[in-house]
């Protein structure tokens, strides 16, 4: 692989999926100068929900933090296909997570951390962000994880 990025991810024995489509009246995502804006992202891998249903219910926070991961990975995707190489983003300015919890649900932070988490692996003090990690009542398609990222990038 001649991406730096995409080694660091097959070294850490993951690999990307196919990058999201819409799912409704919206674009993937907007580039403004050298700032690329993604929509959310749930946690699908080959068009099939990988965790659905409420952390703190039918999910455990460690099942979220795994679905809040393959949400990184699909952003990652479509970083991707906006810039056609991981290695051109200078840093990750900004992630939204959002966590399908229960009522009075306080771990969201924890959850989000499986996206920072593989952010800073793959790209250290990069990789960091500014971040809301919140609790919600429900997502598309009953996901237990979306993420929102905005990332600057080398024109």
């Amino acid at each position: 692989m001649s991406d730096t990025i995409e080694a660091k991810l097959a070294a850490l024995g993951l690999t990307l999926p196919a990058a999201p489509s819409a799912g409704g009246n919206y674009v993937p995502y907007r580039i403004n100068g050298d700032t690329l804006i993604l929509a959310g992202v749930i946690s699908i891998r080959d068009g099939v929900l990988t965790h659905s249903g409420q952390v703190g219910a039918e999910r455990t926070v460690e099942e979220g933090y795994a679905a809040a991961q393959v949400c990184a990975l699909n952003a990652l995707a479509a970083i991707k296909a906006a810039l056609g190489s991981l290695d051109r983003i200078r840093e990750f300015l900004y992630l939204g997570g959002y966590v399908n919890a229960v009522a009075g649900f306080t771990e969201s932070p924890q959850v989000i951390n499986g996206a920072s988490d593989l952010f800073v692996k793959l790209y250290g003090d990069a990789g960091k962000h500014a971040r809301a990690a919140v609790a919600v009542a429900g997502l598309p398609r009953g996901a237990t994880a979306e993420i929102q990222v905005t990332v600057s990038f080398k024109l």
